[in-house]
């Protein structure tokens, strides 16, 4: 390491040590959390209702509550953006993340109080020290950061509440001495407009000394491209030459890990994943030769966890950090100090350790497939889309899929409608490549492609350029945090895309 960077590392020493005893001392911490988050609420709206007071043991915790969903919580969270305090969480809440909707509204509305915001620089610096424990000759802190957040600049709500992306609230309010060390400039990164907002972010930083960058995968490549074409450099390290790692989220790496190393071809450069959400900051990569992140158990919530299957079934089996399996596909329930109580933040994740506990996304409890009892999750299709890649040198941009019913037949098959970066020289044998991992990575759909008896093979239509970020844009969701859902269970999303494709003339 550089100087700078090395003495800012021992400062983080102490921090790594407290990690590492996560690995024995995790479920102590858990349930540090939940005295601490019960006992913290215990005076406010919801503590009164159900008697957080006389709460001793978790068994108490999880008979009172139900597990709840943002219907459950809108009423109460609405009071707090009108102006009323100690209803969720004990204090006026003035910040909330817009993210996402629900049926009955377009954006759900995320509690931000200063514990939530004070978790999520936390996790900032975790994923930081443990990058510098894996990278010993970094000079991390001797170049700039680039954050490519989200296009929604915080916005007054009420008198005195204001909403954004988290990524927006995140800049907002951040320590200015941090500034010293992140582009492009506060005004660039809260712009609204996306396309503007692009342009500016190449303008601004493409002459900087830019040595890491943070996004979503999909929407970083798009600046890297503009980047690209704007300074006629043929990869980014002639841009920044000493960039050397990429902190992404949001969606899977997998299908873009091949055109990430054909854009910045140097072999110091480094990938690791945080799972950061508007609810919270819940897990960090720490090892780089193990797509495994580190569930972090002292960042202001208490985990549950529902088997995948049941979480929509009443009397459904709920674990805790002791009680949990490896390998078992669990939908997470959070209690934060947000104000959100046994709340379903709608991602499943399966564990892959448990000593120390680290785990990878599988995907959501909203977006998957099991028309045919195939069971296909988001995980399953990350896996597929790259390996069809590299077994075909297609590079794909985006891709949704849903099922297709033909009753006429009693059967039905999956249409993948994919953007491809790189078209393969043949897409059907990208689609049977597709077909053959997903096979291999899931039982269920192998056994219903049985003999094409309930699911024939997956049909795969290549979209024209941009129509994702089309109908991204139509939907006023274009840019940073918003993301194309992969796997539906019905045909709402790729038949909106379909009919933008007919209109196209495509």
């Amino acid at each position: 390491m550089d100087r700078l960077t090395a003495t800012i590392f021992r400062l983080m020493r102490p921090r790594l040590n407290k990690i590492d005893g996560f690995a024995t001392n995790g479920g102590r911490v858990q349930r540090e959390q939940l005295k601490y988050l019960v006992t913290s609420a215990k005076h406010t709206y919801i503590g009164e209702l159900y008697d957080f007071g006389s709460i001793r043991r978790y068994e108490d915790f999880a008979e009172r509550i139900m597990l709840q969903t943002y219907e459950n919580l809108r009423r109460g969270i609405f009071t707090m953006i009108n102006g009323s305090d100690n209803v969720l969480w004990p204090s006026k809440v003035k910040w909330y993340a817009q993210s996402s909707g629900t049926t009955n509204d377009k954006s759900k509305y995320i509690p931000i109080t200063q514990e939530i915001l004070r978790a999520h620089y936390k996790g900032g610096f975790d994923t930081v020290a443990l990058y510098l424990r894996n990278n010993p000759h970094s000079s991390f802190f001797s170049h700039k950061g680039l954050i490519l957040g989200g296009c929604h600049r915080p916005s007054l709500m009420q008198t005195r509440s204001h909403c954004g992306d988290l990524s927006g609230i995140l800049i907002q309010k951040i320590n200015p001495l941090v500034n010293l060390l992140r582009v492009p400039s506060k005004k660039i990164s809260l712009m609204n407009e996306w396309e503007a907002k692009i342009k500016a972010l190449v303008e601004n930083t493409r002459g900087e000394d830019v040595g890491n960058i943070s996004g979503v995968p999909s929407w970083m490549l798009v600046l890297i491209k503009a980047m690209l074409e704007k300074t006629g450099c043929g990869n980014l390290s002639e841009v920044w030459p000493n960039l050397e790692v990429f902190f992404h989220g949001g969606i899977g790496f997998e299908p873009y890990r091949d055109q990430y190393k054909s854009l910045i071809p140097v072999e110091r450069m480094r990938y690791m994943e945080t799972y950061n959400a508007s609810e919270g900051f819940f897990g960090i990569q720490d090892d780089p030769s193990d797509a495994s992140m580190l569930l972090m158990p002292d960042y202001g919530i208490f985990y549950e966890f529902v088997p995948a299957a049941d979480v929509h079934k009443s009397g459904a089996d709920v674990f805790t950090w002791d009680t949990v399996e490896k390998g078992r596909n669990y939908a997470i329930v959070i209690t934060t100090a947000g104000g959100l109580w046994r709340y379903v933040i709608g991602d499943t994740i399966r564990f892959t350790s448990l000593h120390p506990h680290k785990f990878v996304i599988s995907g959501r409890t909203t977006h998957y497939i099991n028309a045919f009892g195939e069971e296909l999750i988001v995980d399953n299709a990350d896996n597929a889309i790259s390996a069809a890649c590299r077994m075909t040198g297609a590079k794909v941009k985006e891709y949704t899929a849903a099922p297709l019913f033909m009753l006429d037949k009693a059967q039905g098959m999956h249409e993948w409608l994919i953007e491809f970066e790189k078209i393969p020289e043949s897409v059907a044998r990208f689609a049977d490549e597709l077909d053959r991992c997903l096979k291999e990575h899931n039982s269920d759909y192998e056994a219903k492609r049985y003999k094409d008896l309930a699911l024939r093979a997956p049909k795969v239509i290549v979209a024209p350029k941009d129509i994702f970020s089309d109908w991204l844009k139509g939907k006023g969701k274009l840019g940073g945090q918003h993301k194309v859902p992969r796997l539906s269970n019905d045909r709402r999303i790729i038949d909106e895309l379909l009919s933008i494709m007919q209109q196209r003339g495509a």
